[in-house]
């Protein structure tokens, strides 16, 4: 009995704090945001890895999207630097008057632009009565031509390392929708993809601009002077910058080296207002 209260008294005198049992397995340890990203990698790849990203962990993709745009203003572009450049340059090397070369450069951008302008627009035309034409032929042979099609759907599949059990299934599954079926064909058997109806007159438009835009460039020199050779000058440092610049803003947009495309556009233009000169000195 001594001993059994003596031992409640001492549990009585016991300070509270004493008697509370904190596990050290509760007491969370800091830990750094590697640690902290690397677990939750985990655990997400453990539970949920087929569900769709949420969108604001859904990594951005940068594809540039206007490639048709840009080709026709490269197209336009070029060439109005480059032969209005070279025109220049020649009639520089033949005549000694700055009316005449001035009087013939507009006259070869107003032509120039009429004439690239036009070429855009049945280069347009043929690609979309092109893919209307196959369209069309694709339509009738997965009526009349049902098993071949079948067929060369599996080929394509098969291309790609499928199964055959995998590619009947999803041939069969295909051929139940003439529209997407046509569509899948057009593209991975043909290698077609369906143009813009807009995209005869948007590159008419976009190439004729950008030829008269290109075009004024080297001309505007021999507007400020009398004298032919002084032209050639201003209008080479001009034309020049002018596709270096341009050489720049292509391979920005294009995703080439910024330097290698601003060499490449700045050396063709040089050619072939050099070739021109050269020329019109040795007729002259």
């Amino acid at each position: 009995m001594l001993d059994t209260g003596c031992w409640m008294l001492d549990a009585r005198n016991q300070k509270p704090e004493s008697r509370i049992q904190k596990p050290e397995s509760r007491i969370q340890k800091p830990v750094s945001r590697n640690q902290y990203l690397e677990t939750s990698i985990q655990y997400n790849s453990q539970i949920s890895y087929l569900e769709p990203m949420e969108a604001a962990a859904r990594p951005e993709e940068k594809h540039f999207q206007s490639s048709a745009i840009v080709r026709d203003f490269v197209i336009g572009m070029s060439d109005g630097l480059t032969v209005p450049f070279a025109l220049a340059a020649g009639l520089s090397g033949a005549v000694d008057s700055t009316p005449i070369i001035i009087t013939a450069g507009l006259a070869e951008i107003a032509a120039g632009s009429i004439a690239m302008g036009l070429g855009g627009y049945l280069a347009g035309r043929t690609e979309i009565e092109h893919y209307e034409t196959e369209e069309k032929r694709e339509y009738n042979e997965i009526v009349n031509l049902h098993e071949v099609e079948i067929a060369e759907t599996k080929e394509i599949f098969a291309a790609y390392g499928l199964d055959d059990p995998t590619q009947e299934k999803i041939a069969r599954e295909m051929a139940k929708h003439p529209k997407k079926w046509v569509d899948f064909m057009m593209r991975f058997e043909l290698g077609l993809e369906k143009p813009d109806k807009h995209r005869a007159r948007q590159s008419a438009m976009v190439i004729g601009l950008s030829y008269v835009l290109g075009g004024i460039v080297p001309l505007s020199a021999y507007f400020f002077t009398d004298s032919p050779h002084v032209g050639l000058v201003y209008s080479s440092i001009i034309t020049i910058i002018c596709l270096i610049v341009f050489g720049l803003i292509k391979s920005k947009f294009t995703g080439q080296p910024l330097f290698k495309g601003a060499l490449r556009v700045t050396m063709v233009g040089i050619a072939a207002a050099g070739a021109a000169f050269i020329i019109a000195k040795l007729i002259s």
